[in-house]
């Protein structure tokens, strides 16, 4: 395979991508990369005002975005979707799940036990994460299952990996994320085509809206769980949303081709680490 072959790989020209949360700090950041690389994306969001830092980018091309109000928990929403995407683009070649995300009432504090973490927070998360991930996959994956071909990629989490101390409910989802992935791989290769592939990302410790007070004082300097993060991951610092990429391209490319049902970790070494 000589550099030409190699780099066409990366030129998602003419493919169609839907990005759910695709407004948010990593589904944004995905977002600007594959319309850099000639994509047609549709950033898919319960919000579908495009914040400036991704306007700019996504503007400069060279290929073609929308931005399309969806409810990653209500079908109707999604299938309406569908309508909108599809007559702008035509065919949807690839969804990517990044809508997600944590619950405060879902934490654990000593103020907010264990023992009393509410249900409509506990749901909250298990849906969003959970049933946000299954549901476009449903919606947008019957379209790819009719043509025979088509990639899927969620996000999963580092506490899909190793359970982290507070957030149990925001675990245990991202770990079933993970074990959707693999039975969704199975399901589409062996039920309908062994050219519809499914993988995960897991993202380590990356700096977002919805992590920065328990990571960051105001002054931005650690605070105490943000300098256990940083204690146990070997590279020393929190991730950048642009080092996700390189996976996320590889993974979505035809350079990954013979690979399904896998979660990849992307967390400066956060999981080789025993502590010792």
């Amino acid at each position: 395979m000589n550099l030409q072959e190699l780099t066409q790989m990366y030129d998602f020209t003419g493919k169609t991508i839907v990005i759910t949360g695709g407004t948010g700090v990593l589904g944004g950041e995905m977002a600007c990369a594959l319309v850099g690389c000639g994509a047609n994306v549709a950033v898919l969001d319960r919000n579908p005002n495009l914040p400036d830092e991704l306007k700019q980018p996504m503007d400069a091309g060279p290929g073609k975005y929308i931005v399309v109000y969806g409810d990653v928990l209500i079908r109707e929403s999604l299938e309406t979707a569908v309508s909108q995407i599809s007559a702008v683009f035509g065919d949807i070649d690839i969804l990517i799940n990044a809508a997600g995300g944590n619950h405060p009432q879902a934490t654990t504090s000593i103020e907010n036990p264990f023992f009393d973490l509410p249900d409509d927070a506990l749901r909250f998360v298990f849906d969003l994460n959970v049933i946000g991930t299954i549901l476009p996959s449903q919606i947008f994956g019957r379209i790819m299952a009719k043509r025979g071909e088509g990639i899927i990629l969620n996000i999963s989490s580092m506490n899909a990996f190793r359970p982290l101390t507070r957030v149990p409910a925001y675990s245990a989802a991202k770990a079933g994320v993970s074990n959707f992935t693999q039975w969704l791989a199975v399901h589409m290769a062996q039920e309908y085509s062994p050219q519809i592939r499914v993988n995960a990302l897991a993202p380590g410790f990356f700096i977002g809206k919805q992590n920065r007070a328990l990571l960051l004082n105001e002054d931005d300097s650690l605070t105490p769980r943000g300098q256990t993060i940083i204690d146990h991951t070997p590279m020393g610092r929190f991730g950048r949303p642009e080092e996700l990429l390189g996976t996320a391209l590889w993974l979505l490319s035809p350079a990954s081709g013979f690979v399904t049902g896998i979660t990849v970790p992307v967390d400066g070494g956060f999981s080789a680490f025993s502590g010792v």
